[in-house]
């Protein structure tokens, strides 16, 4: 038996924010009291907060270890532990690994390649010789505008762990980049293109956008069924968007642009997650609307950290300030995206849950992570 007792700690319960002690027993949260006491053994935490550790269910952080300097291809087994070990460092607990599905040939501008399958296979093979130190599952990005979605996508199962699948729709003009210039200063920017190169790139994306967009985007929500994942939607923009995600089944909407888009997303019971990136720094990269217009709304009910790990914690805190209860600004990124994903036994601290649990120094308006625990092992 294996037994953790952490005492005199802010423990962050489901609507409220409480001092006591949680017991850390066998993998599960074996007992939850109130008071301040310490009990022999306890480590003190000095009112620090204990609270579930954090669920990430979009980041793009693994390509930068995949991929440190452009053109340059790190191992990949090194690249994988390094994420796992960057985001148990930040209180994550809980990852849905983001891995681009769909693949463009055709086009010398923007094509890229096919890695999904062979990356997962790592992924879970890692996990599988308990390699890591945190949950992984994985989320599968569905490009509409690409050649190959349904031959990739057939490639996995529901034996693989997907845990989303979300429908991407980057056609320029539309969603999160209806302004063309934008995505202009953000690929040519990116990618080093001449205008000519941008003209044609935006050409071959709304060709493929026409000649596969209904293909996909069935096939996609089809192959979510038969894996048993949660559906996202990606960048909706209008109202009208949004209710054909609400037809196609969708859970949670990845970053709407607009405030149109976001009341929508809750007249159909759809959760509106925003970038905890675009909060700390005070508006969207693209030029979208700001999550903190949306929180001021109450129209803000997930956050992921997106490009950047250690935002999510911060901007949650931010969240608890801003709204003057930080039990709701955590359940941000606590329970808020295990219910959305269907994950019962996180989340929440409750008796009997699963023992990921993280605690947490405030320090002005960040928190500086103090210990973290995966089904009450110690991972950092």
């Amino acid at each position: 038996m294996t037994e953790t007792i952490l005492s005199n700690a802010a423990l962050v319960l489901p609507g409220e924010v409480i001092r006591g002690s949680v017991v850390l027993r066998d993998g599960r949260i074996a007992a939850i009291d109130h008071g301040t006491g310490l009990t022999p053994g306890a480590v003190d935490c000095g009112g620090d907060l204990v609270m579930p550790g954090l669920i990430e269910l979009h980041t793009d952080n693994i390509e930068r270890h995949l991929q440190p300097r452009p053109k340059v291809d790190w191992p990949h087994q090194a690249a994988i532990i390094a994420h796992d070990a960057e985001l148990a460092s930040v209180g994550i607990t809980t990852v849905f690994d983001a891995l681009r599905v769909g693949s463009v040939f055709t086009s010398s501008n923007a094509g890229y390649g096919e890695y999904a399958r062979a990356l997962a296979h790592e992924i879970l093979g890692l996990r599988a010789a308990n390699a890591l130190r945190i949950s992984h599952f994985l989320h599968l990005r569905a490009e509409i505008c690409s050649e190959t979605l349904v031959e990739e996508m057939a490639k996995f199962g529901p034996e693989d762990r997907i845990g989303i699948v979300s429908l991407m729709d980057h056609t320029p003009g539309q969603r999160q980049f209806r302004d063309i210039g934008k995505l202009r200063d953000y690929v040519m920017g990116k990618r080093g293109m001449s205008e000519a190169e941008f003209d044609a790139h935006v050409a071959n994306q709304q060709t493929l956008r026409e000649r596969f967009g209904a293909l996909h985007e069935a096939t996609a929500v089809a192959e979510a069924r038969r894996y048993g994942a949660t559906l996202a939607s990606h960048d909706d923009t209008t109202a009208p968007q949004v209710a054909v995600s609400a037809g196609h089944g969708v859970h949670f909407a990845e970053f709407p642009t607009t405030v149109e888009a976001a009341r929508a997303c809750h007249v159909h019971g759809i959760k509106v997650m925003m970038g905890a990136p675009n909060l700390i720094r005070g508006g969207s990269h693209s030029g979208n609307v700001a999550a903190s217009a949306l929180a001021e709304l109450d129209l803000l009910d997930i956050l992921s950290s997106d490009y950047v790990p250690s935002s999510l914690l911060s901007a949650a805190l931010m969240l608890g300030d801003l709204w003057g209860d930080m039990a709701r600004g955590l359940a941000t990124v606590t329970a808020a995206p295990a219910e959305a994903t269907g994950l019962t036994d996180r989340g929440h601290l409750a008796e009997g849950g699963r023992a990921d649990v993280i605690r947490v120094t405030r320090i002005g308006n960040a928190g500086a992570i103090r210990g973290v625990w995966v089904q009450g092992r110690r991972v950092g």
